[in-house]
């Protein structure tokens, strides 16, 4: 005897494997900047990858109620959002940087701009 899985169940067993491919999706990327860098780099894409990743996972871990898989999806996504808080800082602090290294050379460039007063001598006036 023969027993076919419900359609529903087939739809969640498609939603594992895909969260799987595209958690290990995120390892290719990885790879693939790094090569290109010819330096280990972990881009931000890595990041949002596992987010997606482990979101979909996690989503099937619960269908299958299924809780050290529950308990570790979840606890990477606490990791994943707290990279992706850190790259939006660094993104923060370096564009007010920027901004005070152009106002500084705005300043100097308004400074040499600026005509000064020039003395006249009492002998020139005469």
């Amino acid at each position: 005897m023969t027993m076919t899985m419900p359609l529903y169940e087939k739809i969640w067993m498609g939603v594992g494997f895909a969260g799987q491919a595209v958690f290990t999706a995120r390892f290719l990327v990885q790879w693939a900047v790094s090569e290109k860098k010819r330096d280990s780099v972990v881009p931000v894409a890595f990041w949002w990858i596992s987010l997606f990743g482990g979101l979909t996972l996690l989503s099937y871990a619960i269908h299958r109620k299924d809780p050290p898989i529950i308990l570790g999806q979840a606890m990477g996504l606490v990791v994943y959002v707290r990279n992706l808080m850190l790259v939006a800082k660094s993104k923060r602090r370096a564009a007010q940087r920027l901004r005070r290294t152009l106002a500084q050379v705005h300043a100097q460039a308004e400074a040499a701009t600026v005509p000064r007063p020039h003395r006249v001598d009492a002998e020139a006036r005469a």
